[in-house]
């Protein structure tokens, strides 16, 4: 039976993840669960799922949590965080949203404990350190991105020294088909709405962008050790094709699927098993279209700028992850228009005196760097 902890349980990734544990509970023992603001959800979750610890990291509804909680460890803040990183398990999912997952990640990582990654903040910003310290302590690292999953999934079997091309598969988000310079000013719920999948708010705007391309970008080059080069992304509508890999011969092999996370979540959870999955069934004869389209780096212009961050490297991608993820974050609460997101990251990386190399020190300091110039920061009027 695998001992389980989930980082962000009260979020999209984390609830599937939840009720997966609860539907196979004769392999798995869920030890702890967190959430950040959604006190409610988090009480809900813990009678309903039994966890030996929580936490909540907003500190000033903590006492509604342990007063309406009974025979369970409530911790609160970040701090609360880390220490639910030490506990023992087997496997922890780190589904946390943003940058600040990083921290949580290193220190599953350097306790010897196998990591589920859906917080993909962590390996853009540090990915050179989180996979040295991975090999290092002999942990794996089971990506949970529905496209990662994908080419990790096809690549079981094959030498990687085959691979002539991995290729990301991307929706194209809820501005696919609207003209660039119609963007700049489109209201919030309409890049809310994405046409194909459920996420959260962070990750559908990311959507909107595709800078959530750009860093599963990053994210790729790191996890499967192949060159920018040999990565390409193609906008495919349907979202059927998860992602693909072209091989030297001229084979290309495709995960596919129904849009959803389930199959995702569980195989990182199961692996090196396959659960039955009840409910999921696709069928080809209803969805009998696979469309493809080149990607316009000149309309989303966060993918190119992932591409030249992730070729520059040293702290330049930490800087591309930190600044939209503020950016991001100023959108949600009106702050900023929506053209205004991919202007904030350029500025922060055109500011920003790169450095090869980064220590985790360098990448902590580099964090603070980028907040202070976001926060400092006056978008023209």
């Amino acid at each position: 039976m695998k001992k389980i902890g989930i980082l962000g349980s009260t979020g999209s990734v984390g609830s599937e993840a939840l009720e997966i544990i609860n539907e196979y509970k004769n392999k798995f023992e869920l030890v702890f669960i967190s959430g950040n603001l959604n006190a409610s959800k988090l009480i809900e979750q813990t009678s309903t799922y039994n966890p030996q610890f929580i936490c909540l990291v907003d500190k000033q509804n903590i006492s509604e949590v342990k007063n309406k909680t009974n025979n369970v460890k409530v911790l609160s803040g970040y701090e609360g965080l880390l220490d639910l990183c030490d506990i023992d398990v087997d496997i922890v999912l780190n589904a946390i949203s943003g940058y600040k997952g990083l921290s949580l990640s290193m220190k599953i990582i350097e306790n010897g404990i196998d990591l589920a990654l859906a917080n993909k903040e962590s390996i853009v910003q540090a990915g050179s350190i989180l996979m040295d310290n991975a090999k290092k302590n002999n942990v794996n690292i089971f990506p949970v991105d529905s496209e990662h999953s994908a080419l990790w999934q096809c690549l079981i079997g094959e030498n990687k020294n085959n691979i002539d091309k991995l290729i990301l598969t991307g929706s194209g988000g809820p501005f696919r088909l609207i003209p660039k310079e119609k963007l700049y000013y489109v209201k919030k719920e309409e890049a809310l709405n994405h046409p194909n999948w459920s996420m959260g708010n962070k990750i559908t705007i990311d959507s909107a962008t595709m800078m959530n391309k750009g860093f599963e970008l990053i994210e790729a080059h790191w996890l499967f050790d192949i060159p920018y080069e040999k990565i390409d992304i193609v906008i495919h509508p349907e979202s059927i094709i998860h992602s693909m890999i072209k091989f030297i011969d001229g084979s290309i092999k495709a995960q596919l699927s129904i849009p959803t996370m389930r199959i995702p979540i569980q195989f990182a959870l199961t692996y090196p098993e396959r659960y039955e999955n009840k409910n999921i069934e696709f069928d080809f004869i209803k969805n009998n279209q696979f469309t493809f389209e080149k990607v316009d780096y000149e309309k989303f212009r966060c993918i190119e700028l992932a591409y030249q961050s992730g070729k520059s490297g040293g702290t330049y991608p930490t800087v591309l992850n930190v600044s939209n993820d503020l950016a991001v974050d100023l959108y949600l609460k009106n702050k900023i228009n929506f053209g205004d997101i991919q202007m904030l990251i350029e500025e922060a990386l055109d500011s920003h005196s790169n450095i090869q190399n980064p220590t985790l020190s360098d990448i902590k300091d580099t964090i603070v760097l980028t907040e202070q110039y976001i926060n400092n920061f006056k978008v023209p009027s």
